[in-house]
């Protein structure tokens, strides 16, 4: 055991659910790291060596609410006026940045369903264009190419 590091398995799809929400795992396996407040994405290999460098070169005590000596000045700075924010206000603060996430994970979707349906239309467009061509005679035009190809291969001999 480590009095810093937790190695953490969860059931999302059981009684787990409400922390997954919570921390907005959406796909699985997920794997976190960091401030248990502020989990952060591991985006970096999966092979035994892969995890054991990160956890080497990250896994270690953080800068953080409970660690503010560890903490570089802007961050420390930045904690403090956290600190000396009274809860509703802090609150509020939280509120308005986890809408714009909301925000731009609703635009994302939007735009995307707009995308998809243009990549369906263009796909059945050219599909189309494709089927045109080739019942206006492509076949046949390759087929008669062909021939006078060989044709031609003919009269040098």
């Amino acid at each position: 055991g480590s009095s810093t590091q937790l190695i953490a398995d969860i059931d999302c799809t059981a009684g787990g659910e409400p922390l997954c929400g919570e921390h907005g795992i959406q796909g699985f396996p997920t794997l976190k790291w960091g401030d248990p407040a502020d989990l952060q994405d591991y985006e970096g290999g999966r092979s035994y060596d892969d995890l054991k460098a990160f956890a080497d070169a990250n896994l270690k005590p953080l800068c953080s609410v409970k660690n503010i000596d560890l903490c570089e000045p802007e961050k420390k700075t930045l904690i403090e006026s956290y600190l000396k924010m009274d809860k509703d206000e802090l609150q509020s603060l939280v509120e308005k940045e986890e809408e714009k996430i909301a925000n731009a994970e609703s635009n994302f979707e939007s735009e995307l369903e707009k995308l998809q349906a243009a990549y369906e239309k263009l796909s059945t467009e050219k599909d189309q264009t494709i089927a045109d061509v080739k019942n206006a005679g492509l076949g046949m035009m390759k087929s008669v190419l062909k021939s006078k190809d060989a044709s031609d291969g003919k009269d040098e001999l």
